[in-house]
Formats: C-alpha cells, sequence, structure tokens
C-alpha cells in the first residue's frame, strides 16, 4: 500500500494522492532514460512533498522503494532515491502533448483525470522559467535568481530531447534550465562550482544565472539556469562530424585540452588542493577495487577480467603519493564541452557521474580523472565511426594530453600509473551505467575493459591507453 512519509506541502492529500499516482508512476517511471533504479523492481513510493504550483501544476519529490537485490555479506545496501517529478494534471489532453502522457489515474483524488509530464507543457515550463523570474518561496521550494542578472518574460520554452540523466529546458535560445531528476540532499556541484569559477573570473564556464532548490532533503539543489550557448555543438557531436568524414580532430583535441588546464587551475584557486599522501592514496586505489568488485557482481560478463584490472589498482596502492587533490569536473567526456564554429570550448555540466553519491562527487580528486575521462571519450567515439577507427582516438589522446600540458604545465602522461588506474575505474563505472541504462552501448566499454585488463601501461598516445 503507498505510503506518505511526514511531508511539506501546500495542503494537499498525500497519501491519497499516492493512491491516484503509483499505480502509473510504477509503469512510466523505470522507462525514463533518468530513471537509476532499472534492474531493481520499484515495490513502493514515498512522498516526500508536494507542492502545487499552480492548480493542475504539481511539483513532487518522490522517494522509490525497490526489491532487494543480492549482494556480497560485507556489502552496503543499495540506497533508496529520491525523484523530483513535475506532474501536469488535466481531464484530457491534447494531442499536442500525447507524448508527455504518464496515464489516466482510476482511483484516488485525480480519479478519471490524466496525468502527464509537465516539462513537456509550454505553459507548465514558461510557469517554471517565471518563479525563477520572481525569486521568493513556495512550501518547501526557493527560486533564487543571481543578483546581476535579468531574465526577460516571455521567453518560449522547448524541452531538449537529447538522452541524459536530466532534464535540459532552452528558453528563446538565451538560457537553458537543467532540472535534475534524480535529487541527493546537499548542494548540486553543477551550481556550487561555475558559482566559483564565476568568481574567479573563468571565461570557460557559463555562470549560473538562478537556480531553485527544497528544504526536504536539506538544501538539495533541483535546477539551474545557465546562459545557453547558441549556435555551439558539443564535442561529442564535432568529433562524430570529423570521423565521420575522414577529417583529424587534433587541432580541436589540443585546444580542449588546454580548456581543461585552464577550468583545473581556476578551480585550485578557488578550493584550496590538498596533498595525498601514502595513506589517502592507498585508500584511492582501495576505493577503485572496491568499485570493481562490486560492479563485478552486478554486471557478471565484467567478472573474468577482474584480476587484470586490478593490477592497476595495486599499482598506484604501491605509490608514496598520489601528487595533489582539488576540486575537480567529475564527469568530463565530449558531450560536455561546447565549441561555436570557430570559437573557444567552453566547459558544462559539473554535476559529476549522478551514479555516485554527492558527497563523493564534492570530494577533492586528482585532476587526472578528468582528463582519464576526456581520453575515454575519444575511445568512445572512436567505437562509434565504422569502421572503428582506433589511430583517430590515439591521435586525439596524444594532442588533448599535449594542450593540457602547454596550459598547466604538467603532462598527464607523466603520471602513467594514476592516469591508467583513472581510465581502469572509469571503464568500471561505464560498465555498470550501460548495464543500467543503455545495454546496447555496453560492448564500448566492455572494450576497453578487455584491453585495460591484459595491457601493458604505456606512455605515449600512439599506443592504446583506454
Amino acid at each position: 500500500m503507498p505510503k506518505a512519509a511526514p511531508p511539506r506541502s501546500t495542503g494537499l492529500p498525500l497519501a491519497r494522492l499516492l493512491t491516484s499516482l503509483a499505480p502509473l508512476l510504477h509503469e512510466w517511471l523505470p522507462r525514463q532514460r533518468w530513471f537509476a533504479g532499472k534492474g531493481r523492481p520499484v515495490t513502493d513510493f514515498v512522498l516526500l512533498t508536494a507542492t502545487e504550483l499552480l492548480p493542475g501544476f504539481l511539483h513532487l519529490l518522490v522517494r522509490t522503494e525497490h526489491a532487494p537485490v543480492p549482494l556480497p555479506a560485507d556489502a552496503a545496501p543499495v540506497p533508496a532515491d529520491c525523484y523530483q517529478l513535475l506532474i501536469g494534471v488535466r481531464d484530457q489532453l491534447p494531442p499536442r502533448l500525447a507524448p508527455a502522457l504518464i496515464g489516466r489515474a482510476d482511483k484516488g483524488p485525480l480519479a478519471g483525470r490524466t496525468v502527464y509530464d509537465a516539462l513537456q507543457d509550454p505553459q507548465s515550463a514558461a510557469l517554471l522559467l517565471e518563479r525563477l523570474r520572481t525569486p521568493g518561496t513556495v512550501g518547501p521550494l526557493s527560486f533564487e535568481l543571481a543578483p546581476e542578472v535579468k531574465v526577460p518574460p516571455g521567453l518560449a520554452p522547448r524541452l531538449l530531447g537529447v538522452e541524459q540523466s536530466n532534464s535540459s529546458l532552452v528558453y528563446g535560445d538565451t538560457f537553458i534550465l537543467k532540472v535534475f531528476r534524480r535529487v541527493q540532499p546537499g548542494v548540486n556541484p553543477d551550481l556550487e562550482l561555475p558559482w566559483a569559477l564565476a568568481r574567479q573570473g573563468c571565461a570557460r564556464v557559463p555562470a549560473p544565472a538562478a537556480w531553485f532548490r527544497t528544504s526536504q532533503p536539506q538544501d538539495a539543489t533541483l535546477g539551474v539556469l545557465q546562459p545557453f550557448l547558441r549556435g555551439a555543438d558539443d564535442g561529442w557531436t564535432l568529433a562524430l562530424a570529423s570521423l565521420a568524414a575522414g577529417r583529424t580532430f587534433t587541432r580541436e583535441a589540443y585546444e580542449l585540452g588546454r580548456a581543461t588546464a585552464e577550468v583545473h587551475l581556476a578551480l585550485a584557486d578557488a578550493f584550496t588542493p590538498v596533498t595525498l599522501g601514502r595513506p589517502q592514496t592507498a585508500l584511492i586505489a582501495a576505493a577503485m577495487a572496491e568499485r570493481l568488485d562490486a560492479t563485478a557482481q552486478a554486471v557478471p560478463a565484467l567478472a573474468p577480467y577482474v584480476p587484470g584490472l586490478r593490477a592497476a589498482f595495486e599499482a598506484v596502492a604501491a605509490l608514496d603519493s598520489a601528487g595533489t587533490a582539488q576540486r575537480v569536473h567529475g564527469d568530463l567526456h565530449l558531450g560536455q564541452a561546447l565549441r561555436p564554429a570557430e570559437g573557444p570550448w567552453s566547459v558544462i555540466d559539473f554535476e559529476g557521474e549522478p551514479a555516485r553519491p554527492l558527497a563523493e562527487r564534492r570530494r577533492p580528486q586528482p585532476p587526472v580523472r578528468d582528463v582519464a575521462g576526456m581520453l575515454r571519450s575519444f575511445d568512445y567515439a572512436s567505437c562509434s565511426a565504422r569502421p572503428p577507427n582506433p589511430r583517430w582516438a590515439s591521435d586525439c589522446r596524444a594532442a588533448y594530453c599535449a594542450g593540457y600540458a602547454a596550459r598547466s604545465g604538467s603532462d598527464p602522461r607523466e603520471s602513467l600509473e594514476l592516469l591508467r588506474a583513472y581510465e581502469t575505474d572509469k571503464a568500471v563505472y561505464e560498465v555498470l551505467y550501460e548495464a543500467r541504462h543503455r545495454p546496447d552501448w555496453l560492448p564500448v566499454p566492455m572494450a576497453a575493459i578487455r584491453r585495460l585488463a591484459g595491457a601493458e601501461v604505456v606512455n605515449s598516445g600512439e599506443n592504446d591507453a583506454t
């Protein structure tokens, strides 16, 4: 039977509301690209908050509960997930909103009414921007606007249809609002880091214009509005175009390496770096090994490669130091970089890897972690070509590292053990992510896993380090 936790609301009948919504969400929620519980059947829902932004437009925070999954005896239980839902309710759904349909309620207070994803409704999306334009509080929700920012009224919204772990709305090709679907307590790095970088004068990252958050879970960030970089293509699109045309991508990769280094330097100024001694380095290696073991339990195809992959982590554990750690992007890849025609690279989406806990994503990390993420992304792109083009990826990796070294004064290829370990850790993460979200893509990281499990450490971009 659906149940309600002690919530904060605007007087809605929470337990009865779930009576209407739970049967619909059981069918609809697991089909969403951003749902993180694939493979773990939902057994129940807990409604944390319900806020009526307008009649027929509801903001919900819903916690899912799942059937238990087999875990090793010493493994921590899988935590419940909290999702942000913006729900529309109508008697009849117009044909233009048919793709937004969640379902028709047959019991509870919404019986006989149609429920749909309100972010696909231009009227609801416009109201969300209006809330951000005029800061204030509605129930547990707080809407805030940067002091120096003016957001004009009447900007037409459109929902981006690209696959991602959140939902994004573009308003008049002027602003883009990222709505976080999976919510955790605490400030989201996609607000925290761009705000800090803006204070440092780093022009590589669009500054937050507005945001909204909730007091339950405590101070969780729900969405961030930033300037929309009109006419810019993401690095993934540009890379695939390069591969399709048989063109090199080394000049772009070199400049992207410089951009990454500039962001790292600005982050080091904004947040004090820390030195990683032998105990901290051993902990990094142990955490990587633990993630490897947990992923092998969840994705049996990984199990035969565990001994070879573990060798990369053991090499790091033997180091006296992993250098310095600082705040980093945390999920850097070609899709997180934007570039207009003949213009400079910008870096976006500082949320980090969504599947990892927020506290971990906010933890200082060696900068080589971001470098490893980008090297893996070049590999992804080259594997998408028909036929695959490993030489293209190798050239891009070398150019990217050279650009990074030219701007930062430190070549990531000089930290071979650390670079290989972070590439391995990233590939292991990719295996788990693809197995849960995009099974058709699983062969891409598995190909890297096979290479990493049996490959020697390399010291140049001319060999396959990913």
